[in-house]
This record gives structure tokens, C-alpha cells and sequence, in this order.
């Protein structure tokens, strides 16, 4: 089932996701779109249940080394001594024992830490487990497999709209997972700028993770959809510093948003490129699983 059909059938709880949701409902709004707030009044003290459990010592060793790297000049966690790295890791901890399958991944730093920025650590928590376990169902797990899979995806819609692009790509041998894990991983949250970001996630937490492709498609071709930006990334470090460092303008919440939205990608070709890949990666275990 394609991750983004859940969100097909959802009522629009809030129309003024286009445009942007006003800053002072955004938290409000973001905790009942992505199911935190359902889930939080089905589960109540769980989290403070969690905080009060030891975890994995090699999830906490983990999240330890990686909260003071997420978002360092921000003021929330910009010190040992501020709040926002307590609750960072407090967030994380209570992921893992929620959720041991997974434990913890690196991604789900700058995701927890630009949740936190918005809301009180249990509403973040409730919003990481929504986000973590159905908008970005299996991108967290050891073999990424479903990371692989869209990957390709997003290399099969660049064909589509910007062959000059995809070819620059091949030509480079530049794979996908090469400069959009951390784009889908992270949601973005170590791509773009704030209010683009925040954009964004509204428009994510709305209609799932179809904006991340778009967001992805945008970047693509903007980097690379002139002859001339081609001509200055001739090779695969080139290409991979470009894409990983776009310019400004690229990125800025006008251009962004209304790029993503003139992008000519149908629902049929969603479907398509879901089903040809998924049949490509089960085809390709299976001849592994052979030798």
C-alpha cells in the first residue's frame, strides 16, 4: 500500500495549508493533522511511563552523541544547560522503548528537535510516533529498503519531467540514494529554510509524503534543469555539492512553493512508479535470495 493513499481519504481538516497555516494554530494544527493528539488521549502516561524506563543502553549511547548536533545555534539547544537538549533526548528515549523494533535512528533527531520548537515534548513525542510509524512508515528501519524504494520513485518522476535532468544524473552515475535519504529521512529539516520548512510540514502533516517528492522534484530540476547549471557540475562531486547546497533562491518559500505546485506529476504517476519499483526491488531479492 502506497504511503501516500491513506491521506487520499482524509477530510482537509484545515484548507489554509496552501497558503500556510497561521503561526499561532501551526502547533495546535500539526498535533490533530498528523494524528498525535488521537493517539496521546488513547495512550495517556505513556509517555511519562517511558521517560521513567531505562531503554537500551545502546539506543541512549546513541541519542547522547547526536543531541548536541541538532539545530546547534538555536536557543533551545544551543548548551548542555538548555531545556531543549533534555527534552531532545527525553523525546528520543521514549521512541525507542515505545517502539524497540526500530529503537533509534540518526533521522529522527533533527525531526524530534524541529517538532520541539513548536510544542511541549509530549505533544512532540505523540507527533514522532504518528510521523515516524505512518507518514514515513519503514524509513527507519536497519535496511532502509523502502528509503531504496522511493529513491527510485523520485528518479522514475524525474524522467518524467525533467528527462535532461535524470540524464545529467545517469551520466554522473549519481544514485538517488546518494542525495535524497536525508531529504526523506529528515523531512527536510536539514534542507531548507525556516519559513519554506515550515510550508512544508504543513502541507506534509495535510497530504502526506507526496510534498516530499515534489519538494525533492523541485530541487532536482531547479540544480539542474538548464544547460548551463549542467555545464557547471560535470561530475558526480560537483552535481552531489549542488544538490546538497542549492542556491538561495532555489529554496526561498515563494519560488519553492509555487514550483512544487506547477509541477506537472499525476496521481497515475505516483502509482506507477510505486508499482514498477516495488516490482523491481521484490525482483531483485528474490535473485539474491537465489545465489
Amino acid at each position: 500500500k502506497l504511503l501516500w493513499t491513506y491521506f487520499e481519504i482524509r477530510p482537509k481538516v484545515i484548507p489554509s495549508a496552501l497558503p500556510g497555516i497561521p503561526m499561532s494554530i501551526r502547533p495546535r494544527a500539526w498535533l490533530y493533522l498528523c494524528g498525535g493528539k488521537l493517539l496521546m488521549d488513547k495512550n495517556q502516561n505513556l509517555y511519562e511511563d517511558c521517560l521513567r524506563a531505562s531503554g537500551d543502553p545502546k539506543c541512549i549511547e546513541e541519542i547522547k552523541k547526536d543531541i548536541h548536533r541538532q539545530f546547534p545555534t538555536h536557543e533551545m539547544f544551543s548548551s548542555e544547560d538548555k531545556p531543549g537538549q533534555t527534552e531532545l533526548f527525553n523525546v528520543l528515549k521514549a521512541y525507542t522503548i515505545q517502539n524497540p523494533k526500530i529503537g533509534y535512528c540518526q533521522a529522527q533527531a533533527p525531526v524530534a528537535a524541529f517538532l520541539l520548537m513548536h510544542m511541549p515534548a509530549v505533544q512532540a513525542f505523540w507527533c514522532l510516533v504518528s510521523i515516524s510509524d505512518r507518514y514515513l512508515e519503514d524509513y527507519y528501519s536497519p535496511n532502509m529498503e523502502v528509503v531504496q524504494r522511493d529513491g527510485l520513485i523520485l528518479q522514475g518522476l524525474l524522467k518524467k519531467v525533467c528527462p535532461a535532468a535524470y540524464k545529467h544524473l545517469k551520466k554522473v552515475n549519481a544514485e538517488p540514494m546518494f542525495y535524497c535519504t536525508e531529504w526523506f529521512l529528515c523531512a527536510f529539516t536539514r534542507t531548507l529554510p525556516w519559513d519554506s520548512l515550515l510550508r512544508v510540514w504543513d502541507i506534509f502533516l495535510c497530504e502526506g509524503v507526496k510534498i516530499l517528492f515534489k519538494t525533492a522534484l523541485v530541487i532536482l530540476i531547479s540544480c539542474l534543469g538548464t544547460a548551463k547549471s549542467r555545464k557547471q557540475c560535470p561530475g558526480l562531486c560537483e552535481t552531489l555539492n549542488r544538490l546538497r547546497n542549492p542556491p538561495e533562491e532555489v529554496l526561498s518559500e515563494q519560488n519553492l512553493i509555487y514550483n512544487i505546485y506547477r509541477l506537472d506529476i499525476s496521481e497515475k504517476d505516483f502509482e506507477t512508479e510505486h508499482q514498477k519499483q516495488t516490482i523491481r526491488l521484490k525482483s531483485e531479492r528474490a535473485t539474491n535470495g537465489q545465489r
